[in-house]
């Protein structure tokens, strides 16, 4: 079986928000990134080159294979901030509602413009995935 690629680093998250050239993006990261130690009472730990993961759960498929991954992260990317929920969206749609413009993807959340977002909707959204998936082995 196939190790799995991105796992935690020792690099330092900071230096890794410090160099995103747009000065916006790297605002926002930075901002999502101190929200998420709020809602999750956990450091950021760097996985792989360019995620920023909190806490970790482990996961097992049938097939054998397994892994560890944050429950939730995010990553400064080109085109949006993208906002990792390893749990999806389908329990969540009250927090979606409120959360302003964003657009969803299988397990991510993107996210253009912080300053239109409504930061206690995403932060009570980090919180509840977290809480639900944290520490815990599962079997999807």
């Amino acid at each position: 079986m196939a190790e799995p690629r991105t796992k935690p680093t020792g690099a330092s998250v900071e230096e890794f928000l410090a160099a995103v050239a747009d000065e916006r993006r790297r605002r926002d990261a930075q901002a999502v990134c101190a929200l998420m130690a709020e809602a999750t009472g956990e450091p950021p730990v760097l996985w792989g080159d360019s995620i920023v993961g909190f806490g970790t759960y482990h996961y097992r498929y049938a097939s054998g294979r397994e892994g560890d991954w944050p429950p939730v992260g995010m990553s400064p990317r080109k085109q949006a901030l993208t906002v990792y929920l390893a749990e999806g969206f389908d329990r969540y749609a009250d927090l979606l509602a409120r959360l302003g413009p964003h657009t969803t993807g299988k397990g991510c959340l993107y996210l253009k413009r912080l300053d239109a977002v409504d930061l206690d909707a995403l932060r009570a959204l980090v919180a509840a995935v977290f809480d639900r998936l944290n520490g815990r082995t599962l079997s999807p």
